[in-house]
């Protein structure tokens, strides 16, 4: 039988789809028969079919994966319950601007067994809604039905299509059992016609207006969002940087590292406050969605600033505003090049003088002093504890130089950000946007493209994912070390345990920094996590005991743990390092620490 669903999967591969992420239910009778023959006569051309017991944690690895590679991963998921399963996952990819394809069955639309794939289950009722794809659509760059079988590899590219066109993100189509049943003839599409869209560079009065800002300028900065995304932007941007001696970049990283942290031009990362935004009176927004927050830290008055972005009016965003100049829609990665180029070309006279030369002179000793505040925090206390600089300047002098991190520390990022340091484009991958949970399945995601690119199982670059530990519940644990030792997916995971969540505390002294919430404990903010769950244990037994899980209170426990730990990952088991900010918070059974 040649399907609807095997067509599909054709599709899928055909545009270089590589895995398939699947949690499957009642709506999938034709989609197992697909797999089955697939498998059988297809091998190496279909794609890898990875069993999640969580959708959530489904969506998080395709999610992890196509941010490493730019490509497109697919998800199966079981109707609308499998659809609201995804949860913050859909936020998450679309916010991070991660291409997956996401596919629900729908339930069968009839009774009487009028076609192949008619109702045949009581649940069949109960899942029957009247717009399923209403539950992601917003959060989606496109939703469509396969109503018929002879255009599913139409529909299937089409969906990529806006997948893999900027703004990239998640896409979602659906089809009834009986139009997956449908046994259609074998046909193929050319994949050369069915390329993304492709936005264009600056156009030559753009060039000028921004290169002649950013020259002319006491105090230009930078502000970037997503542009590590392509990896060669960053080397272009330090390009820029090296060119006009003085600009400074400040990091929001949208969902990527976007500037080296050993160039003398490296702010580090901050979300929408530094003391840069405030003196600047050039200001490049360049593909980012939160600049600043208005509330705690804007531009001086008169500053100019101009916005480059592939998506500058953010469509998706009811309130989103800057007050801006001039707003240009463009490649970020070619803008760049062609700042750099006009600038070195039409404006050199005015970038060769002393006083550019005065400007890189005290960038440099800048950058030094900023590099010895962050080293002068990461110190153990004085009864043996530590607390997260310390501990993430272990971490990353434990891992290896090329370590790929994936940061969920939500309260704790800007910390992971300064001790860590991250000089290679595509080492630093965090969520991208605020679904606590992504870093879990995301960093299975990023480990099994890094070894899929490197040619077979643990052969790629070495993972670390870092995550505080009110997320690290929310990313579903035992689910995602279940995967990881089923399908051996090596990660090496530390648990940020401050007990419980900071997030809220922080907010609520925001608005109410005096207020009655701001006198009482954790405890009674009904934020605290005490006692503290067996974060490592959960994990061991999610892999049936084959994973390395231990706990540390002091830094004599980091000292013989975290190379363990490491050894371990590279052996090829996971690895999961709970880390007791502040000392000891209580033993577990069984614990070695």
């Amino acid at each position: 039988m040649y399907t609807a669903s095997f067509a599909f999967f054709e599709a899928l591969s055909e545009a270089g789809v590589t895995h398939c992420f699947v949690n499957l239910g009642s709506d999938h009778p034709s989609i197992m028969e697909a797999i089955v023959k697939g498998q059988n006569e297809k091998a190496k051309n279909f794609p890898r079919i990875i069993t999640c017991p969580n959708e959530m944690v489904a969506l998080s690895i395709a999610d992890g994966y196509a941010r490493v590679t730019n490509k497109p991963q697919a998800v199966i998921i079981h109707v609308d319950v499998g659809t609201q399963g995804l949860g913050a996952a859909v936020h998450n990819a679309s916010c991070g601007r991660a291409p997956v394809l996401i596919f629900a069955g729908l339930s069968p639309c009839t009774i009487e067994g009028e076609y192949r794939g008619s109702r045949t289950e009581y649940i069949h009722w109960l899942q029957d809604i009247p717009d399923q794809k209403q539950i992601v659509a917003q959060y989606c760059r496109y939703t469509g039905e396969i109503k018929r079988g002879r255009n599913v590899k139409q529909l299937v590219n089409r969906a990529l299509n806006l997948a893999t066109s900027d703004p990239k993100g998640p896409v979602y189509l659906v089809g009834s059992r009986e139009a997956m049943e449908e046994e259609i003839e074998p046909y193929t599409v050319d994949q050369s016609l069915w390329t993304p869209a492709e936005l264009g560079a600056l156009k030559h009065s753009q060039l000028q207006q921004v290169s002649e800002l950013l020259v002319d300028a006491q105090e230009p900065l930078v502000i970037a969002g997503y542009v590590g995304r392509n990896q060669s932007a960053v080397d272009s941007l330090v390009e820029l940087a090296n060119t006009i001696k003085g600009l400074r970049v400040l990091d929001t990283t949208g969902s990527d590292m976007c500037f080296p942290a050993d160039h003398p031009a490296w702010l580090g990362l901050k979300y929408g406050e530094d003391e840069s935004i405030r003196t600047a009176d050039a200001i490049l927004v360049l593909d980012c969605d939160v600049p600043w927050i208005n509330t705690q830290c804007h531009p001086r008055k008169g500053a100019k600033i101009i916005h480059i972005d592939v998506d500058p009016l953010k469509h998706q965003m009811p309130v989103f505003y800057i007050d801006a100049i001039a707003r240009f829609r463009a490649d970020p990665a070619s803008a760049i090049s062609q700042i750099t180029s006009y600038v070195r070309t039409h404006l050199q006279d005015r970038i060769s003088t002393q006083t550019f030369d005065r400007r890189w002179l005290n960038l440099q000793q800048k950058h030094q002093q900023r590099i010895e505040g962050v080293a002068s925090k990461a110190i153990p206390g004085e009864n043996g504890t530590f607390d997260c600089p310390f501990l993430i300047s272990q971490v990353r002098k434990a891992c290896p130089p090329d370590t790929i991190w994936a940061v969920e520390a939500v309260t704790n990022s800007v910390i992971a950000s300064d001790q860590i340091q991250a000089t290679i484009p595509g080492s630093w991958i965090n969520c991208g946007g605020g679904g606590l949970g992504w870093s879990g399945g995301g960093a299975l995601g990023i480990k099994l493209a890094t070894d899929a690119q490197a040619g077979g199982t643990n052969k790629g670059k070495f993972v670390c994912q870092i995550v505080g530990d009110g997320s690290y519940l929310f990313s579903v644990p035992g689910s995602v070390y279940w995967i990881a030792q089923r399908y051996n997916i090596p990660v090496l995971t530390i648990v940020l345990n401050n007990k419980g969540w900071n997030a809220p505390r922080k907010s609520l002294l925001f608005v109410h920094p005096n207020g009655d919430g701001s006198k009482v404990s954790n405890e009674d903010l009904h934020i605290s996590f005490a006692p503290t769950p067996d974060y490592a244990g959960i994990a061991k037994a999610a892999a049936g005991g084959k994973a390395w899980a231990h706990h540390a209170d002091t830094v004599a426990d980091l000292q013989r743990l975290l190379p363990e730990a490491v050894k371990a990952v590279k052996s090829g088991i996971c690895a999961v390092l709970d880390a007791h900010l502040g000392g000891p918070q209580g033993k577990f059974e069984g614990d070695s620490a």
